[in-house]
């Protein structure tokens, strides 16, 4: 496998493992929507707001590029993927999630007895409403740092999606 694999992996393991503690299913979309750039599905069961079924599309990243600045994460995202996840008439919300790993392989997991580690840490951000691009290949986008993809955050995206909100 090579090292674009890995990562993309490795983001899956993040997204899974933050999915699975908040409660949340996990699915790897299907070839066609990997096509319309949604990589994770997450959903939630019967809740008792607007949205019965919360679901969440997901667009997936991995780098171990020094992307992070004092404030923000800045990733150059390609304009095909920008365009994909800054639509607004969809009903299920998407999110793009940039996980940020080290730059050594051998350093993206620490295990022992006492614990199991991933390194380092991803991010979420919604681009809905973002404007057109004129950009060719790229868009760099910043993604606030405190934006941690985390159970606390998932759970209150989904609770927003939940109430009918928009992210």
């Amino acid at each position: 496998m090579d090292i674009n694999q890995q990562k993309e992996q490795f983001s899956y393991a993040y997204i899974y493992a933050v999915a699975a503690s908040a409660g949340y299913s996990f699915q790897i979309a299907a070839r066609p929507l990997d096509f319309d750039g949604i990589d994770i599905i997450l959903a939630g069961g019967i809740g008792s707001g607007i949205i019965r079924y919360p679901r969440l599309e997901l667009q997936v990243k991995c780098t171990s590029r020094d992307v992070i600045g004092e404030e923000a994460i800045r990733y150059p995202l390609e304009v095909k993927n920008y365009n994909d996840l800054k639509v607004e008439n969809i009903q299920t919300p998407r999110l793009l999630i940039l996980v940020v790993v080290p730059d050594n392989l051998d350093n993206w997991l620490i295990q022992s007895q006492q614990e199991f580690c991933l390194k380092y840490c991803g991010y979420w951000v919604s681009l809905r409403g973002q404007p057109p691009t004129q950009n060719q290949t790229t868009v760099t986008i910043s993604i606030p740092k405190q934006n941690i993809f985390n159970v606390k955050a998932l759970t209150t995206l989904m609770q927003l999606i939940e109430a009918g909100e928009t992210l």
